[in-house]
């Protein structure tokens, strides 16, 4: 199993796709998808490569920037998620920074979604996520 790398240029437009599949067909509004990110900056691609392919599932869709991993997990709620996370811990044999967002309970739409992750990861995490400055919506 392992999951569909997307192009980070492609990121925001994954998005909105995600979330129009789950406006179509998500009448509950329950958390529709999950976006967990990860920090593999010291980890090498060749291991990371190894992890998506174990612990990905096909419907699981990645976008990187460098060390930083963004993954789009359909139908898995928060919970699902952290189950994902421990397993690339346990893979990786080391605690990762990490964060979690779900749909549409952390953010309406693509903008919000990625401003709220940026905000959490870098006071969790002391890492600011430059990468999403394109993405997210400015307050």
């Amino acid at each position: 199993m392992a999951g569909i790398h997307f192009s980070f240029d492609n990121f925001k437009q994954l998005m909105a796709l995600n979330i129009g599949i789950y406006e179509r067909l998500d009448e509950n509004r329950a958390e529709s998808f999950t976006l967990l990110y990860c920090d593999f900056s010291e980890i090498s691609i060749e291991i990371v490569d190894a992890s998506l392919l174990e612990i990905l599932r096909t419907s699981d869709s990645i976008v990187n920037h460098e060390g930083d991993y963004f993954f789009v997990l359909p139908y898995t709620d928060k919970y699902g998620a952290e189950i994902v996370k421990k397993m690339f811990d346990e893979f990786f044999d080391k605690f990762l920074k990490s964060f979690l967002l779900s749909y549409p309970v952390d953010g309406e739409n693509a903008e919000e979604l990625f401003g709220a992750m940026q905000d959490s990861v870098t006071f969790f995490h002391k890492n600011e996520l430059h990468c999403l400055d394109r993405f997210a919506k400015v307050y």
